[in-house]
């Protein structure tokens, strides 16, 4: 709390600024020294004029504004609407004489933290100035994880209602201490998430580890875990710290936890519990200030009814969880993601390659992703890698997703459940071949005719048809039908 029991203000940083909106002289000496006494940053206006005046022309929005309702050259409403238009983060405080149901609405529609009214005790005011502050911080802060989030989990992030759930829910529980359990199929992305976590944390700044249970012997897991002491073991030269120590400060990712065998399943709870870890050889127990993020692709809960993962491990590490949907849940998300991995590699690899064609974009939409996100990562790596023009077509995808091995898209095959439009389908199928076969020959109408077994007056009827945009008749043999 900014006062103490007698309304006195205690010091703050002078990089609050708060402005000071009143055609009373004296009350905006009073308050201007009230509040400098406080640490705030004070600048004050005389009317409406000048506060509009002063909004416009700041470097930075006002974290704050306290403006009289009523003044002879305009309203604080006015003062108000200026303010939110510079920033709707700002927190503006009005004052009256005449406290009226009708003013108090009006400013609370416009955006108003509070309204206050003469004459008001200095200490309840300073008091809801402080609150108003704590909310402003608290806007911008978030604003500014979201930011943090947002740049560090590519790969992840898209327009689909269920990421934006899932980032929404990394935004709140980003500076907690609580261990999140993080699931979904391999792929969906689920390290970068336990990055976007730690990135808006306050633990940012420390280390963020990642060990992968399911990579590590066994006999070297408990030394990999929590450290050793030299000579322990054969062939234990030199004293270690293990990850959890190595993390102190900071988080630690143990990913694919659901592949612990049972005997560190054990020790890990007792960390847990305990914040303490015992390295092997050792007879103490270190403090230990670790944020665990857990992982897994495995049914957990299924290995806990099973018996092969223990339950009270469990519901120690699955006190929030995670779900992250599978790439083929959120078709729409392809295009952002590929884009995204495009203009990555384009620079890495030094590739003068700046989009996809609508066949490419279409193909990579209707494919499946088994490996989910990482393989789509792949795929436009070695799309990147291979494309020979500014755009990548369907030749520089795997055939598993562009077709061109000559069967058909298997999705296409599939008959929906509530049917589907016979007609549109085979069309759709047309068009596709149309499609690869004039990209197939170079754009040369009769090359692509014979790629498809047709005549070429018959090639040209069905491009007119699709409303295709035909290729060249380069090659066409003059008695062609």
């Amino acid at each position: 709390m900014a006062f103490d029991m007698v309304g006195a203000m205690t010091p703050r940083p002078s990089s609050r600024s708060l402005l000071i909106v009143d055609d009373e002289p004296a009350l905006r000496q009073t308050l201007s020294i009230l509040f400098r006494r406080a640490g705030y940053e004070v600048q004050t206006a005389s009317g409406h004029r000048e506060a509009v005046e002063a909004l416009a022309g700041s470097n930075q929005p006002f974290p704050l504004v306290l403006t009289d309702l009523s003044m002879p050259d305009g309203s604080g409403l006015d003062v108000l609407a200026a303010a939110k238009s510079r920033s709707v983060s700002t927190q503006v405080v009005l004052i009256t004489a005449h406290s009226t149901v009708e003013n108090a609405v009006t400013a609370m529609v416009g955006g108003a933290y509070d309204f206050v009214t003469k004459p008001f005790d200095n200490g309840e005011l300073a008091i809801l100035i402080d609150k108003a502050y704590e909310k402003y911080s608290l806007i911008t802060e978030n604003q500014a994880l979201r930011a943090r989030v947002d740049t560090d989990s590519r790969g992840v992030i898209g327009t689909d209602e269920a990421m934006r759930k899932v980032m929404d829910l990394v935004l709140r529980i980003a500076k907690a201490k609580t261990t999140v359990l993080i699931t979904g199929e391999s792929g969906t992305g689920k390290e970068k998430i336990a990055h976007a976590i730690h990135a808006a944390s306050d633990r940012a700044a420390g280390p963020f580890l990642v060990v992968n249970c399911g990579a590590l012997p066994e006999n070297l897991m408990e030394s990999e875990l929590f450290g050793h002491e030299k000579g322990s073991f054969t062939g234990a030269s030199e004293k270690t710290l293990g990850v959890f120590r190595e993390a102190d400060s900071g988080t630690l990712l143990l990913d694919e936890i659901g592949e612990l065998p049972p005997s560190l399943q054990v020790k890990l709870l007792r960390v847990l519990q305990e914040k303490k870890v015992r390295p092997v050889g050792s007879t103490k127990e270190i403090p230990v200030d670790v944020r665990v993020l857990a992982a897994t692709n495995r049914d957990i809960e299924s290995d806990v009814t099973a018996d092969r993962f223990r339950q009270d491990l469990y519901y120690r590490i699955n006190v929030i969880r995670l779900e992250l949907p599978a790439l083929r849940a959120r078709r729409e998300d392809v295009p952002v993601l590929a884009d995204s991995f495009l203009t990555r590699f384009a620079a890495e690899h030094g590739k003068d390659v700046r989009g996809f064609t609508p066949d490419a974009t279409r193909a990579l939409m209707d494919y499946d992703y088994p490996g989910n996100v990482r393989e789509l990562e792949n795929v436009v790596e070695r799309a990147v890698t291979l494309a020979g023009s500014s755009r990548i077509g369907l030749g520089d995808l795997p055939e598993a997703l562009s077709g061109l091995s000559g069967a058909p898209s298997p999705r296409l095959l599939e008959l929906p459940s509530g049917g589907c439009n016979l007609d549109e389908v085979l069309g759709e199928v047309e068009r596709r071949l149309l499609l690869q076969a004039l990209e197939r020959a170079g754009g040369v109408r009769t090359q692509a005719a014979k790629l498809l077994g047709i005549t070429f007056r018959s090639l040209r009827y069905r491009l007119e048809k699709q409303s295709l945009e035909a290729g060249s008749d380069e090659g066409m043999d003059s008695s062609a039908p």
